[in-house]
């Protein structure tokens, strides 16, 4: 079975469900929709009992998702708007974390921005070896992560190297982002999309409570930590003048300038 709304393709590989995101053209760039669809894919696939696994990747070999589709940044003027935004991209990215069945990442190219936080929320991540990952928003936007980003990171990659790469702006390559444990396996271009199916039938053919209870057991875990808020934090970056500043830059190509306002 094969469902599409052209910007993002839904499939059936015997127990195993794919979700690509479908915009080339644009690396994959996010639109509202596509968050949405997640959200809606993560319910039709709990109401389906031959649905074991969800693979999630991006069409072609340029990137898996190069984050969110930045003119939609220009409707963020109030803060309001601000808080909305990010409370959306909670809600589907924590939608997607809890999904009774286990999700892999499978990675091509960039997972940058909204595309690391997708990855990041699945169970398991493989990618080729010219994956790179990465939230290079002090570079190019001047925003803030939401309070649950932050909590994923830390608990992915530790406060230290979170910090780093927040605070550089820098890819993480596939084979540091293997050895930090970030991604599980580094396969060649050629075969993962084969491996990927391969471990998605492995694990489809496993007891799907024990594996259902185990995810859940480890997501409150990991919930129970999550207990700060941050909205002072988004309305303070988004409502700033470098954050307009810096999207404009980045619509326009060129270098922004930063006044730390």
């Amino acid at each position: 079975m094969e469902i599409s709304d052209s910007d993002t393709l839904f499939e059936r590989r015997g127990a195993v469900a794919w979700l690509t995101f479908n915009r080339p053209q644009a690396r994959n760039a996010m639109t509202y929709a596509m968050y949405e669809r997640i959200a809606t894919v993560c319910d039709e696939i709990e109401a389906d009992d031959s649905v074991r696994v969800l693979v999630l990747t991006g069409a072609g070999d340029r990137a898996f998702v190069a984050g969110t589709d930045i003119n939609q940044f220009r409707q963020l003027t109030t803060p309001e708007d601000a808080r909305e935004y990010e409370q959306r991209m909670d809600r589907v990215i924590s939608r997607l974390e809890a999904v009774a069945l286990p999700t892999i990442a499978m990675v091509r190219g960039y997972a940058v921005g909204g595309g690391a936080n997708i990855a990041l929320a699945c169970d398991l991540r493989l990618c080729s070896p010219d994956a790179r990952f990465g939230v290079p928003i002090a570079r190019t936007l001047g925003n803030c992560l939401s309070m649950n980003t932050v909590y994923r990171l830390v608990d992915l990659l530790g406060p230290a190297r979170m910090k780093e790469m927040i605070f550089t702006a820098r890819m993480i390559e596939a084979a540091e982002a293997h050895a930090a444990g970030l991604v599980n396996e580094v396969v060649p271009a050629e075969q993962l999309a084969e491996r990927t199916q391969a471990l998605a039938e492995q694990i489809a053919a496993n007891a799907p409570l024990t594996i259902r209870v185990t995810k859940e057991a480890v997501r409150r875990v990991l919930a129970a930590r999550r207990t700060a808020m941050g909205d002072d934090l988004v309305q303070t970056a988004y409502m700033s003048q470098d954050f307009a500043e810096g999207v404009s830059a980045f619509l326009e190509k060129r270098p922004p300038r930063w006044q730390g306002k």
